[in-house]
């Protein structure tokens, strides 16, 4: 029987009716209209990674505003999606999608226009908080649509699809629009697929909601958000700006309340992230996997955006092009990764992902200040082979390794796992980056920009385009390792066997 605490949509216990059976026109349609929200939330986690040089020298954010542009809205995502999938359960799913597209509107016309930092990382986070009703609810709304298995499958497929091809073209599509229109067009583009969304989706989608028992934890969502912003703002702050009480004061608090938060969901009957799951080894590799990989893959390309543009002096359209290879291989791994997992096993397909992604992050190292095109281009392409395994395995690893009614948790928090990554990517890889150029660097200003603006002589240039470049190295290398070590990991810590019992178990 199901449990309704796990499962957001009802599942039939019988075949469905005839006139079911199979999805129609309206079903297909309906697909189409979710895919575009979900495309934007996948899209503006890594649209600025080209755009913000471009950004850097319109507002002058500080180097730690830089950093919380980018941020905020993947950690405004992150903290708060299974939250609101609990609030779509509840309300209606429908309700809360269309509420959540509007706020999402409302956050990207004010970016658009944002006349500070401050303005913009507001919006950002604005954003964050739409965009966190998209995947729960879209995905809920998917299994209402298509009552058959097989549709329901290829359905959720596309989906995956879209959200990782979002990822991959979001820098591209950034590129492509500052050659042409201004910064804030890379928000603006948000608004004909969010007026085109609201306008259509109540004649071609229906409410869903599923019995739950329990209220929504609010202290559980408070300690979540307020113990990451609290260790993120004291890496970011200290990488600019250098170690202070107030900083450690605010990291070590930050541990403790995320300490709390896992006590807290322990002894809650309906927790808000079921911690118990991690008791299965290869439900907590698929988690690690998911947040490393996207860990990496936001460092290297907001790091290698200012490369290409402040160190090489491409121009933002040419950098968007050089950027097509990679995403081109992301998406084509999304496609046929199942595949590879079927002939080598989902255990070493894991492992494939992270040996891609070091060797990937390792080309950078060759860069120079000169040149390093080749060796860009060449990265991409190899760590977008681990990039779209991660995509298409994570969270099918994840659900496969815990028990069927348990699986709806599982999937929650698999999809969390990527938002979080793509955030703490440009807050841990990236703070190493800047602190590395803040004690390396001509000591001018915190950024390379800021640093570039200032400098008066070559020899100044030079020696803030090779402290950035050290930096970006530094960051790599560590990025690499860490990546490379999870690696040996999930070969020596999951056996074959277990693999395979996690899955039958699962199965039957």
């Amino acid at each position: 029987m199901a449990d309704p605490k796990r499962d957001p949509v009802p599942i039939a216990t019988s075949a469905p009716p005839p006139e079911q059976a199979r999805a129609g026109r309206r079903a297909w349609l309906g697909l189409l209209v979710v895919l575009g929200p979900v495309l934007l939330v996948s899209m503006d986690g890594s649209i600025l990674f080209l755009t913000m040089p471009t950004i850097t020298h319109a507002l002058a954010p500080t180097a730690d505003q830089a950093l919380w542009i980018l941020d905020g809205y993947g950690f405004a995502v992150g903290s708060l999606l299974i939250a609101f999938g609990n609030l779509g359960d509840r309300y209606g799913r429908l309700k809360l999608l269309m509420i959540g597209v509007a706020v999402f509107g409302l956050g990207s016309a004010g970016a658009a226009f944002s006349p500070s930092p401050e303005w913009l990382i507001g919006c950002r986070v604005l954003m964050g908080l739409g965009g966190a009703t998209l995947l729960p609810s879209g995905l809920a709304v998917l299994g209402e649509l298509f009552p058959n298995p097989r549709q329901r499958s290829q359905a959720i497929g596309v989906f995956a699809a879209t959200f990782a091809a979002g990822f991959a073209i979001g820098p591209v599509i950034g590129g492509v629009l500052l050659s042409r229109f201004a910064w804030g067009s890379v928000f603006l583009i948000n608004l004909p697929v969010v007026v085109v969304f609201l306008a259509a989706a109540p004649f071609v989608l229906r409410e869903v909601r599923a019995a739950r028992p329990g209220g929504v934890d609010v202290p559980s969502i408070l300690l979540s958000a307020g113990g990451l912003l609290a260790v993120v703002y004291a890496i970011k702050d200290f990488a600019a700006y250098g170690p202070s009480w107030p900083v450690l004061a605010a990291g070590a608090a930050g541990v403790l309340v995320l300490v709390w938060f896992v006590l807290r969901q322990r002894r809650l009957a309906y927790p808000l992230v079921d911690v118990t799951l991690f008791r299965e080894k290869v439900f907590t590799v698929a988690i690690i996997t998911g947040v490393l990989s996207l860990v990496a893959w936001s460092a290297a390309a907001y790091l290698a955006g200012i490369y290409l543009q402040t160190v090489l002096d491409l121009p933002v359209l040419t950098a968007a092009l050089l950027a097509l290879p990679g995403a081109a291989v992301l998406i084509t791994m999304c496609v046929i990764t199942p595949r590879i997992a079927e002939r080598i096993g989902k255990r070493r397909a894991l492992a494939l992902c992270h040996f891609a992604i070091a060797a990937g992050l390792a080309l950078l190292l060759p860069t120079t200040t000169t040149g390093g095109i080749g060796w860009y281009i060449a990265s991409a392409a190899i760590a977008g082979v681990g990039y779209g395994i991660s995509f298409a395995l994570v969270a099918d690893t994840a659900v496969a390794a815990v028990p069927a009614d348990r699986a709806g948790a599982a999937g929650a928090i698999a999809e969390t796992s990527n938002e979080i990554g793509n955030a703490l990517g440009i807050a841990l890889l990236g703070s190493i980056a800047a602190l590395a150029f803040r004690v390396l660097g001509p000591e001018l200003a915190p950024t390379l920009n800021e640093t570039l603006d200032l400098a008066g002589t070559a020899s100044v240039v030079s020696e803030a385009k090779s402290a950035f470049l050290t930096g970006l190295h530094i960051a790599m290398a560590t990025g690499a390792i860490l990546c490379a070590g999870m690696g040996v990991l999930t070969l020596r810590w999951i056996p074959k066997a277990q693999f395979q019992h996690s899955a039958s178990r699962t199965a039957s």
